[in-house]
């Protein structure tokens, strides 16, 4: 065959195949953290965002987008781009917001594409060594003898919710006591002024040597490894009782698979990394890292979670 007939018939063939994908990332990737600079969110995002440069082409852009419980950065990742360069690292109670406030400028669920869980926040119920109850069983018997004296310190949904739901599973009147920081709250029941609250571990962490500090459980089902000795609050008697926060790592809905499956694989090595590894653990943060499904997973619970309570009139949406 003529070699110029010959290329004219593979003409169609190199027209049909695809174009070549654009390599990932082009440009330094920015990752919403819709809180304050110095909490836990923002310390995790700031040591991943390190421990992911040396597998990605480009560096990893911290930025705090604060205000509105979380809903002014997020709307701006739920805007931009799904290209992979703008990202989003979000508490659990970004999917709570749509039953406290009163409107969102976006779907939680629908308007975000999950990418990867981070970590898991177990909440740990503290009291003062001071107090007349050495464990959950005992606090909730002297809860029960003296209603509306046990008030349980918190300091956002989450918290405020695990320490509400504790009291109605047991049948006991306990108000929420709210504080502004887990300091705050740790502060108090250190001095002896707040009977019990439930906070972070990594709230929990600095009072431990003091020998001031008890704990009486933990909010999930299995153990926290950095109170091993801290049975949970199933293990006590309170059934199916499994309430934990989570730090999830999202795009804009629409966020190529490529895209997502090779973060995940650089989250993979950086998780592995010995020194991210230590870095968690001075910070009291429980990795768990997951794939887009084990995020997707944990957001529905959580819609189911806070839907059931706020039809049983447990929580109350802002006017």
């Amino acid at each position: 065959m003529h070699p110029g007939r010959r290329a004219l018939l593979a003409a169609p063939a190199l027209l049909a195949r695809p174009a070549r994908a654009q390599a990932w990332p082009t440009r330094p990737i920015r990752l919403i953290v819709p809180y304050a600079a110095g909490g836990g969110t923002d310390l995790l995002a700031r040591a991943l965002g390190e421990a992911l440069r040396p597998a990605l082409a480009q560096p990893v852009v911290v930025e705090n987008r604060a205000g509105g419980a979380g809903v002014i950065g997020s709307e701006l990742v739920a805007r931009a781009e799904p290209d992979g360069h703008t990202l989003m690292a979000v508490v659990s109670t970004h999917v709570a917001n749509r039953y406290f406030l009163a409107s969102l400028p976006y779907d939680p669920l629908k308007d975000f594409t999950p990418v990867a869980l981070l970590t898991r926040n177990t909440m740990m119920l503290v009291t003062g060594t001071g107090q007349p109850y050495g464990d959950l069983r005992a606090m909730l018997d002297f809860a029960r003898r003296n209603p509306g004296r046990v008030g349980t310190g918190s300091t956002e949904a989450l918290s405020s919710f695990v320490g509400q739901e504790l009291a109605r599973r047991a049948g006991v009147e306990m108000p929420d006591v709210q504080y502004r920081s887990g300091g705050q709250l740790m502060n108090d029941i250190v001095a002896g002024h707040l009977p019990v609250g439930w906070t972070s571990t990594a709230s929990v962490m600095p009072h431990m040597q003091t020998g001031r500090v008890r704990l009486l459980a933990a909010s999930t089902a299995t153990r926290t490894p950095f109170f091993p000795d801290a049975a949970t609050a199933q293990e006590q008697g309170i059934a199916e009782f499994d309430l934990s926060g989570w730090v999830g790592l999202y795009g804009p809905a629409g966020l190529p698979e490529g895209v997502a499956q090779t973060l995940f694989a650089a989250l993979t090595r950086a998780f592995a990394d010995a020194t991210l590894q230590q870095r968690f653990t001075a910070m009291g943060i429980e990795p768990t890292l997951q794939p887009a499904a084990g995020l997707a997973a944990a957001a529905q619970r959580e819609d189911r979670l806070w839907a059931a309570a706020a039809a049983a009139g447990t929580i109350k949406k802002e006017q």
